[in-house]
C-alpha cells in the first residue's frame, strides 16, 4: 500500500500563485508515476500534471505555461507549482502515485484532496 499525503491548498485571488505538496509513504518503491488530478464540482476528474520516475513531464492543456510539477525521487514527493491561476482552476486537487506491482499490475493510488479556490 502507499499512503499519499496532500498540503498546501486554499484560497487565492486570480492571477496569484499556490504550491501544492505530497509525500508518499509506504511500498513507495516501484512507484513509476506521480502526478496530480483536479474535480471540480459537476465535472469528472481530469489529469493536471504528471511526471515519471524518469523526468517526463505530461501538462493538461489547460494548465500548460502556468502550472510546473517537480519530483523528489528520494524524498518519494511531487510538488505542483501553480501560478496565474484562474477561477476555472477551482477545484479539489488530488495526488496520484501509479505503482508497478511485481506481477507486471499498474496500481493506482490517491490522496485525499485538498480544495484550491481562486476568487476575489
Amino acid at each position: 500500500q502507499v499512503q499519499l499525503v496532500e498540503s498546501g491548498g486554499g484560497l487565492v485571488q486570480p492571477g496569484g500563485s499556490l504550491t501544492l505538496s505530497c509525500a508518499a509513504s509506504g511500498s513507495v518503491s516501484r512507484i513509476s508515476a506521480m502526478g496530480w488530478y483536479r474535480q471540480a464540482p459537476g465535472k469528472q476528474r481530469e489529469m493536471v500534471a504528471l511526471i515519471t520516475s524518469g523526468g517526463s513531464i505530461t501538462y493538461a492543456e489547460s494548465v500548460k505555461g502556468r502550472f510546473t510539477i517537480s519530483r523528489d525521487n528520494a524524498k518519494n514527493t511531487v510538488s505542483l507549482q501553480m501560478n496565474s491561476l484562474k477561477p476555472e482552476d477551482t477545484a479539489v486537487y488530488y495526488c496520484n502515485a501509479k505503482r508497478l506491482t511485481l506481477s507486471q499490475l499498474l496500481v493506482t493510488y490517491w490522496g485525499q484532496g485538498t480544495q484550491v479556490t481562486v476568487s476575489s
